[in-house]
């Protein structure tokens, strides 16, 4: 593919690419560099692009995959300091320590789970997204996600429950 044909076909993709980006990322200049490492991604592929029956759905695919990976690599968006900001003061300070505890469990059970089920559990719980709009940005059905998400929340019940048998047989 030439450069006239790239900049005709891939350039006017920009606006949707950076909207699929900004719904995963929460900062618009890490959407935007997502954005452009799928068109270099695209450029650097340029000569197989025309064995491709959508371009469009390549460069989402692209685009949704590399923001996924970005997200990955975040930290997690909920820290343990705001479960101080959303007490009422009526907790005693072991019960505080419980209450981090579990959250830090809950969060490394959440980083066990398959990849998907990672993104979709923290796109609805951590980040309120609504689940049709959790299945555009992965780009599924909602009916796909809704499983997942119950799956995920069952797996993560049934681990925690089983790790906090054991502590609270002992007191």
């Amino acid at each position: 593919m030439e450069l006239e044909k790239f900049k005709i076909t891939v350039i006017p993709l920009l606006e949707k690419l950076l909207n699929i980006s900004l719904k995963l990322l929460d900062e618009k200049a890490d959407a935007e560099d997502v954005v452009q490492e799928a068109f270099l991604k695209l450029w650097h592929i340029r000569d197989k692009l025309d064995a491709y029956q959508s371009i469009e759905a390549l460069a989402v695919m692209i685009t949704k995959n590399l923001a996924l990976d970005k997200l990955k690599l975040q930290k997690p968006m909920v820290d343990e300091s705001d479960i101080h900001l959303r007490d009422t003061g009526t907790k005693n300070p072991h019960e505080l320590l419980e209450l981090q505890d579990a959250v830090a469990c809950i969060r490394r059970l959440i980083e066990q789970l398959p990849f998907l089920q990672q993104t979709i559990i923290r796109m609805k719980d951590v980040e309120g997204y609504e689940l049709v709009e959790i299945a555009e940005i992965v780009g599924t059905q909602p009916e796909a996600v809704r499983v997942n998400l119950s799956r995920a929340r069952k797996k993560i019940r049934e681990q925690f429950t089983a790790l906090n048998k054991g502590v609270y047989e002992y007191r």
